[in-house]
């Protein structure tokens, strides 16, 4: 493919990995658009652009010459990245919807931080002629390493981003699961390492044709299977609780009324997870790109290798 200019939204760990990935693998060029100076990354020799969201001509103006947008932001700033990126006539665009499928979310949800409202504007861009892909990757692999998806710069705002937030805590060797759902079939879920869902878009950028869905998993496992594979790791077996759909909703409730913001978010999260809503069985990118995801516990390994 011809070389095209990227923009991408937002210098999280994700973001940093799409650059790398894309400065190393590709001719493309690309940008950052950040509401802060980053001398961090422009000492990589990287272009940042300052960028203020509430600004609609100052948003425009940082797009031109943009093809594809990558947005690793979202809310209010995402809608008004995706309005400038529509009145720019942008080809392509990526939301910041990097989990399960779209589809498989409960009407009303509590996690969604505007993704919603921002699929609603790409679906009506989308008859314009700006094409958009979800990159639905499950959960990452980062939520279990040491320092959880924090140490990576990744899930600020989720309340599951410091180590042991979400399932099990490695260092501690105990975790909290729902083995089953309330059909008592076991949970499985679909995870991706950022590194690789960075690779796995990077690579999609050179096809010629975009679907409004990108499905990536570096490996489905059940929720009893991912602890096993910590407790090979540590050589140790955890201290298990087992939780029930049941269990779970008396914690919310219980969490509700004594006003605990940060414990009604991880239990939201868990049942998320029970309810399938980051498991899928048809990876749709896989067959058409070069990419190989690293699996789970070799992930693991080398994350905890060096823990202190």
């Amino acid at each position: 493919m011809a070389m095209i200019k990227i923009a991408i939204a937002g210098t999280s760990g994700l973001a940093q990995y799409l650059a790398h990935y894309i400065s190393t693998q590709t001719y493309h060029q690309f940008i950052f658009l950040s509401r802060n100076n980053n001398p961090g990354l422009a000492a990589k020799g990287w272009q940042v652009i300052k960028v203020d969201y509430n600004n609609s001509n100052q948003l425009q103006y940082a797009l031109t010459g943009i093809h594809t947008v990558i947005s690793t932001i979202s809310g209010q700033a995402e809608i008004a990245l995706i309005d400038a990126a529509a009145q720019r006539h942008i080809r392509r665009f990526v939301p910041s919807e990097f989990e399960g499928r779209p589809s498989t979310r409960p009407a009303a949800n509590i996690l969604d931080r505007g993704n919603r409202a921002s699929l609603t504007r790409l679906q009506h861009y989308a008859q314009y002629g700006m094409q958009y892909a979800v990159f639905a990757c499950g959960i990452f692999y980062e939520r279990f390493a040491p320092g959880g998806m924090a140490t990576f710069q990744l899930g600020k705002g989720t309340y599951i981003d410091g180590e042991g937030d979400y399932l099990m805590n490695i260092r501690t060797m105990k975790a909290e699961i729902p083995y089953f759902n309330a059909a008592g079939e076991p949970v499985y879920v679909c995870m991706t390492s950022a590194q690789d869902l960075a690779r796995y878009i990077v690579a999609a950028l050179d096809l010629p044709q975009w679907t409004t869905e990108f499905r990536v998993c570096g490996e489905r496992m059940a929720l009893g299977d991912i602890v096993k594979a910590a407790e090979i790791m540590r050589g140790v077996s955890f201290e298990k609780t087992i939780l029930s759909d049941e269990s779970l909703e008396h914690s919310l409730a219980y969490a509700k009324a004594s006003g605990n913001v940060v414990q009604q978010w991880r239990l939201h999260h868990v049942l998320a997870t029970t309810a399938g809503c980051y498991d899928f069985t048809t990876p749709n990118l896989h067959s058409l790109v070069n990419v190989n995801p690293q699996r789970f516990s070799n992930w693991l390994y080398a994350a905890w290798a060096s823990a202190p």
